[in-house]
């Protein structure tokens, strides 16, 4: 199934979960380190400028500070497809999280993040990242979308607004969206994904996924 769920539109990330930026580092005062900001480039109409629990699609480099090296490039990993991800929920490391506040469609942004708000101590030897290592990232910012479980998203599938979403309201969901993006599938796909689905979200088992096991997010907090 690995290539279809590459396949899967991005509304559907509004249902399935993302894996979360690897561990890091506690017991740093975060508080006393700050992430340094540059605009590279302002596009001139700057909105919507992202806020927490946005999905953002962006491209980003990352550097070691010490020596310049590139750990990092988004354009060589799954095709050269910009990542998306849900802002401020810990999908990035959390200096990443506060470097891409209020930041618009098209903005260009140079950040330098501290170990405490990175890495830390610990370091991360899987991407080649050494303990108390302060990084740089160039950033590029393409689309701010509504927050994978807004009210909006909720709403959209909820189709009886009985404020529970069905199996069928989510296969009727899948449907229109795989119709939308146009995509050729194998058949097990939508059985695969409703399934998965439901896997990750139907916490009691019930049958249904409910507004509090959606975990839709009220206003802008999360």
């Amino acid at each position: 199934m690995g290539r279809d769920m590459i396949l899967v539109p991005i509304l559907l990330l509004r249902l399935l979960a993302m894996a979360p930026a690897p561990a890091r580092a506690e017991g740093v005062a975060a508080a006393e380190e700050e992430v340094k900001i540059e605009v590279l480039h302002l596009p001139e109409s700057c909105s919507p400028k992202s806020k927490k629990g946005d999905l953002l699609n962006a491209h980003y480099d990352g550097f070691l500070a010490s020596d310049g090296s590139k750990f990092y490039c988004s354009r060589t990993q799954n095709e050269g497809h910009p990542k998306w991800f849900v802002l401020g929920v810990g999908q990035v490391i959390k200096g990443l999280d506060i470097a891409m506040m209020n930041m618009c469609p098209g903005e260009k942004r140079k950040v330098i993040i501290p170990p405490s708000l990175a890495y830390g101590q610990q370091g991360y030897a899987q991407g080649k990242i050494p303990p108390n290592a302060t990084l740089i990232f160039e950033i590029e910012l393409y689309a701010v979308n509504k927050g994978p479980r807004s009210v909006e998203a909720f709403n959209q599938i909820d189709k009886d607004s009985d404020r529970k979403l069905s199996e069928l309201e989510i296969s009727q969901y899948l449907k229109e969206e795989f119709a939308r993006d146009g995509k050729k599938r194998h058949p097990s796909a939508h059985d695969e994904i409703l399934a998965d689905i439901f896997k990750k979200n139907d916490h009691d088992g019930d049958g249904f996924i409910s507004a509090k096991e959606y975990n839709v997010y009220q206003h802008d907090e999360l």
